[in-house]
């Protein structure tokens, strides 16, 4: 007899931590999992176009029977707050409350944590104090000066770009953004400093880098059977590309295939 799919729960929007004021989408197993993956998103314009993959991710998780939360930091998304109020140790301290309210959630006894971009650099430093079991890393930033520096470029060349803009606008009209979003100058020194310590917890990293991107995936105290290339780059920095959605399939199987494997 040809057993059938049990559908998916609907995701279960929620608030939590201090007075509530995080958001997110809690997606059940359907069933008690003895893993529960937290997906921690990159910041501003990344998060916007990873928000359908996330999506996407938390889905197949689920299929897998492995519950999973997608979340909003502090003045991110539908959490509580406004760009500029984000900060990197708040980051952190969120990324742990989320971590608490998935456990709670779920009852699995093991907790991973996938992160895109600075979400896998914040989901690396939160790994001791959250209680991570492991962490799956898409090419997270280890070199917060230079992710600033690309970021300050791609936001000059929007600034006079063509395409969107029937003028160039003025500096001063974007000074303190990048991509739409406006930072405060303590983020900014926050990921300029940024050097994140050696994995405490195993580690994957997905890479989709461009193949002239430099690379420092060592920094992580992993080897190379620890990282996994993956097949077209996300294009990260790329401004033709700003407002599109980032989609990879190869992407979830890599994390599907990776978390199937025996523990």
């Amino acid at each position: 007899m040809t057993m059938l799919a049990t559908p998916l729960e609907a995701e279960q929007p929620l608030y939590f931590g201090e007075d509530g004021a995080l958001f997110g989408l809690y997606q059940s197993a359907g069933a008690p999992a003895s893993r529960a993956v937290l997906l921690c998103p990159p910041l501003g314009q990344d998060q916007i176009r990873c928000h359908r993959l996330y999506r996407q991710l938390s889905h197949a998780l689920a299929a897998e029977g492995i519950a999973a939360l997608r979340f909003d930091y502090y003045g991110c998304g539908d959490s509580a707050g406004a760009s500029i109020e984000v900060d990197w140790q708040r980051c952190i301290a969120d990324t742990c409350a989320a971590a608490a309210e998935l456990r709670l959630r779920s009852q699995a006894r093991h907790l991973v944590a996938f992160g895109a971009r600075l979400g896998g650099s914040i989901a690396l430093a939160a790994a001791l104090q959250a209680r991570f079991e492991e962490l799956v890393l898409w090419d997270p930033v280890l070199d917060g000066d230079d992710h600033v520096g690309r970021l300050d470029a791609l936001q000059a060349e929007l600034r006079v770009d063509g395409g969107r803009f029937s003028a160039p606008r003025q500096v001063a009209d974007c000074a303190g953004q990048w991509c739409g979003f406006e930072i405060s100058a303590g983020l900014r020194g926050q990921l300029a400093a940024l050097r994140p310590a050696p994995a405490p917890v195993p580690t994957l990293v997905l890479d989709s880098l461009a193949a002239a991107a430099p690379r420092a995936w060592q920094r992580l105290g992993i080897d190379a059977t620890r990282v996994r290339q993956l097949p077209s780059p996300a294009g990260w920095d790329e401004l033709g590309r700003l407002e599109t959605a980032i989609l990879s399939r190869p992407l979830i199987q890599a994390v599907i295939a990776h978390l199937r494997e025996p523990t």
